[in-house]
């Protein structure tokens, strides 16, 4: 077992101390928006190579700007989110990162279902979202329910 005393309270793991999610729905909040940010301007250099393939191929090459923002996002999240760091770039400024409740590591396929459920979720009942995290153990949204998977703070 791996319990351990802290301020008299046992705590087995790093996820069952309640100091791993402080201030994370904020924090989530705007590694998101820095994340949205680094996307943006990611999708620049691709759509500047779109643009050239599309005129070597007579305007053929210019269908794929209707997937290009999605395209660099899934690339971002599978590269990002589901290396050995489990966060993002804006998670990592931010101090956060996602875990599996049952202590393995986030793989690309999870984190790239992990960001469509969120994107489906958003769809669906708009930014209503977060208000799952006010009623849910460890701050968890739904697709965070959904996955098993939680996001806490990384310093803790």
């Amino acid at each position: 077992m791996n319990a351990r005393v802290l301020d008299g309270e046992i705590i087995t793991t790093r996820l069952d101390d309640v100091r791993a999610y402080e201030g994370v729905r904020t924090r989530r909040i705007l590694a998101f928006i820095v994340d949205y940010c680094i996307v943006a301007l990611l999708t620049i250099p691709f759509a500047i190579l779109v643009f050239f393939l599309g005129l070597l191929t007579l305007g053929l090459g210019w269908m794929l700007f209707s997937v290009l923002v999605p395209v660099v996002a899934i690339l971002y999240i599978w590269s990002t989110l589901g290396s050995a760091d489990q966060a993002t770039t804006g998670m990592k400024m931010m101090g956060i990162r996602l875990d599996r409740l049952d202590g393995t590591r986030i793989d690309g396929l999870t984190a790239v279902v992990h960001s469509v459920l969120f994107w489906a979720g958003n769809v669906i009942l708009t930014p209503l979202i977060l208000l799952v995290t006010l009623f849910s153990d460890r701050k968890r949204t739904l697709h965070d329910l959904m996955l098993g998977t939680v996001v806490s703070r990384s310093g803790r």
